[in-house]
């Protein structure tokens, strides 16, 4: 933006990157921070929010920036008007931030979206006619399931880094080598929260003539995604889960499967010229910028707290931000194993690098009642079900495929077996009392039982009352 629209819409300033020790540093300012829900025990509690891998709680300076900039919106690219070319301004500046923070090769596209899951289906949309698509079974449903039109090949689980780099080599090897083909990986898993080999995974695509996407819906919340050093063609993720509410998406990366394909979306932004032919029909010319997918009414509004959130972690430096979750991390993996009921779900074991995402099962537990119990006797928001990642879950739990089951809502009773897991997940605004309150809760509800009856009630369990 020029200086006098940047007057306009500045809110806050800069966060300081000084080392600090992890157990001692203060965590990002989220909204939510300080609400207070009902016990059914009785009082209130504050919030535990540990259902990061969700979605994020937004964090304070995303807000203060979109308020900031709420009473300047306007509509976008084709408005002569001052709000209008403010928020042209604004919209496209923030396509230059994201693509400065994933450290985009200078001829990549920024295309903006509505999620992850529509980031990859836009991509599943734009292949080449013929493509192979190489795809692990691990992957959450965004990425698993928009292939339908191309050729999928599914690989198997790995159980480790190195075992994934030879499955997909295996497999890259075994493909016609004169079509195109394309490899999606996760960055970080939303189940496991183990970090993939990306990198590696990248080199094995390369050195067969496939690209990578990379999903980074967990991986770029809390650590830095680099589309160079990584050498991925594309990365995909949600503002939701980097902090930045509003319904916004990124696909960026490589121009040219997405300029030679037509439109993922036919409308308004995406044509440059429109004419009628003397048969009736029309003629379009559509542009060959990231408009050409961006057909409608932007989401200004949600595309600037991406923005917002990009500079935001930018500057509380992500070392920092890296080892205080690793402090948290360790927190709850210690407290955790001091439960012998406590069964943590891992691919790649132990001491595998991951981020805040932690799931569990607990011997003798339900694990929607186990959640439900978090939730209503101590205030602690987890999530419970199958993560939209049936086939990763389902390996891990060691059920068989054809197990029944849907997304979050486990259809087994309170102290009946079920096959979901119960997922905690943190970031960069989490306090150290919330995972500590966590890891006292777990260890009572084991040793001493829920305080209170609960029921199912539409595939999920809640409190009697």
């Amino acid at each position: 933006m020029s200086a006098s629209l940047n007057a306009a819409v500045a809110t806050t300033a800069t966060t300081a990157t000084a080392t600090v020790d992890p157990a001692c540093a203060e965590p990002l300012a989220v909204l939510g921070r300080d609400v207070t829900v009902p016990l059914v025990t009785g009082g209130e509690v504050t919030y535990a929010a540990l259902d990061y891998a969700a979605s994020a709680p937004a964090l304070q300076r995303v807000w203060d920036d979109v308020a900031a900039y709420a009473p300047y919106y306007g509509s976008v690219h084709r408005g002569a008007g001052y709000l209008s070319q403010l928020s042209t301004d604004l919209f496209e500046q923030s396509r230059v931030t994201v693509a400065e923070f994933l450290d985009c090769r200078p001829t990549d596209q920024v295309v903006f979206t509505r999620s992850t899951t529509d980031s990859l289906n836009l991509l599943a949309a734009v292949l080449p006619a013929d493509c192979q698509v190489f795809v692990f079974e691990t992957e959450h449903h965004a990425s698993l399931l928009p292939w339908v039109d191309a050729h999928v090949t599914y690989l198997n689980a790995p159980r480790t880094p190195a075992e994934a780099v030879a499955t997909l080599e295996g497999a890259l090897a075994d493909r016609d080598p004169h079509g195109p083909a394309l490899v999606c990986v996760t960055g970080a898993s939303n189940v496991t929260g183990e970090l993939w080999p990306v990198k590696e995974l990248a080199a094995a695509a390369h050195a067969h003539g496939a690209r990578i996407v990379l999903d980074a819906a967990q991986l770029a919340p809390h650590h830095p995604v680099s589309v160079q050093e990584l050498d991925v063609d594309w990365v995909a993720f949600s503002g939701h889960k980097l902090y930045a509410p509003f319904g916004s998406g990124v696909l960026a990366g490589r121009a040219d499967w997405l300029q030679q394909a037509q439109p993922y979306l036919a409308g308004g932004g995406a044509s440059r010229k429109v004419a009628r032919r003397e048969d009736g029909g029309v003629d379009v010319e559509w542009h060959t910028t990231a408009a050409r997918h961006e057909a409608g009414s932007p989401n200004v509004i949600g595309v600037y707290s991406i923005a917002s959130a990009c500079k935001a972690l930018t500057e509380a430096g992500f070392d920092h931000l890296v080892a205080r979750e690793r402090h948290l991390i360790a927190k709850v993996r210690e407290g955790l194993a001091e439960v012998p009921a406590v069964r943590i779900l891992s691919l790649f074991g132990d001491d595998a690098p991951r981020v805040g995402v932690i799931s569990f099962v607990v011997d003798g537990w339900n694990s929607s009642h186990f959640a439900a119990a978090l939730s209503a006797e101590y205030g602690i928001g987890v999530r419970d079900g199958l993560f939209c990642a049936h086939p990763l879950v389902r390996t891990l739990l060691g059920s068989e495929p054809q197990a029944q089951g849907e997304c979050g809502a486990p259809e087994a009773a309170p102290g009946e077996r079920s096959l979901n897991a119960i997922r905690v997940s943190f970031g960069a605004g989490t306090p150290d009392e919330h995972v500590e309150r966590f890891v006292r809760a777990v260890k009572e509800l084991v040793a001493d039982g829920a305080k209170w009856q609960y029921r199912t009630e539409e595939g999920r369990c809640v409190p009697a009352v």
